[in-house]
């Protein structure tokens, strides 16, 4: 009987090892990829901004070029003015020699910035082999976001066209966004559709989550509590056609939106969740200013 007793306390022991064990490899697991997707989401967001930085150091040198020209126009004009002066020739001569000789200063000090401008775009080149994030990187964020713990789909509709790389980024950092702002308010649980359409020039993106109704499930698991607690009146509909939404993040968007001729909305749908929406009507041929064909 003693030896029986023993052998179920030793028994007893082993299966509380084990258990222990178990639940501490299970914890270990679970902070591995908690980990793993938090520096996932660094690197995309490490690999975002430093493409960022790049262009705007590509427009800044865009910029640069098109000051060099219109100084050196300048000069041009001045110095046809010095040999045109019909009025008190001496005056005139006098005036455009001194412009031409802070035009070409200014010139000279533009070149330089210009060249210094061009040896970090060159040199960000070389540092890295990685190509700018774009839409070929969107089942990579995705799958980051599904780590984190938000339920994604995706669907697209309508055939893609080239865009150029500006463009590209700036719908990513849109999608990035407005996936961590579902993340962040509506919780672990929270299920996001994302939409992708194109049309023959323009694209829409649309992010809608379920993050009221997410919170709703943590709270209970009664599906007429839940309905309870998700429940609206038509005051809320109204009032989630007038709200605004203000923070960095929903400006950034709008602002990343504006930049390449969009229009950006971002909406409370009560009783469900968010919705984000930025609509591109002429991404094909957007070029930064009028977003019309060039090329017609």
């Amino acid at each position: 009987m003693d030896l029986w007793l023993v052998s179920c306390v030793i028994l007893a022991t082993a299966v509380v090892l084990l258990f222990v064990l178990w639940r501490l490899a299970d914890a270990k697991s679970r902070r591995s990829v908690l980990e793993r997707s938090a520096a996932d989401r660094l690197r995309i967001e490490l690999a975002v901004s430093l493409a960022e930085q790049r262009g705007r150091l590509g427009i800044i040198g865009e910029l640069q070029d098109g000051a060099i020209l219109s100084v050196a126009r300048l000069i041009h004009q001045a110095e046809g003015a010095r040999y045109s002066a019909a009025s008190d020739p001496k005056a005139a001569v006098r005036a455009a020699s001194v412009i031409v000789d802070e035009g070409k200063i200014a010139l000279a000090d533009m070149r330089r910035v210009l060249t210094v401008l061009r040896g970090a775009i060159l040199q960000a080149g070389e540092t890295t082999d990685r190509p700018d994030p774009g839409l070929d990187s969107t089942e990579d964020l995705l799958r980051v976001m599904r780590d984190a713990g938000l339920g994604v789909s995706l669907t697209e509709t309508g055939t893609r066209f080239p865009l150029n790389p500006g463009a590209e980024l700036a719908i990513l950092r849109i999608l990035q966004d407005a996936l961590g702002n579902s993340l962040t308010h509506g919780g672990s649980g929270t299920e996001a559709r994302v939409a992708l359409t194109w049309t023959r020039d323009g694209l829409q993106l649309l992010v809608d989550d379920d993050g009221i109704r997410a919170a709703a499930r943590r709270e209970s698991a009664d599906e007429r509590d839940i309905a309870a607690r998700t429940a609206y009146t038509i005051d809320d509909d109204l009032k989630s056609l007038s709200e605004s939404f203000v923070g960095a993040g929903i400006t950034q968007m709008r602002e990343r939106t504006q930049a390449f001729g969009g229009v950006f909305s971002a909406a409370t749908v009560p009783g469900v969740g968010f919705s984000v929406s930025a609509t591109f009507p002429s991404l094909r041929f957007h070029n930064g200013v009028h977003g019309v064909d060039l090329g017609r």
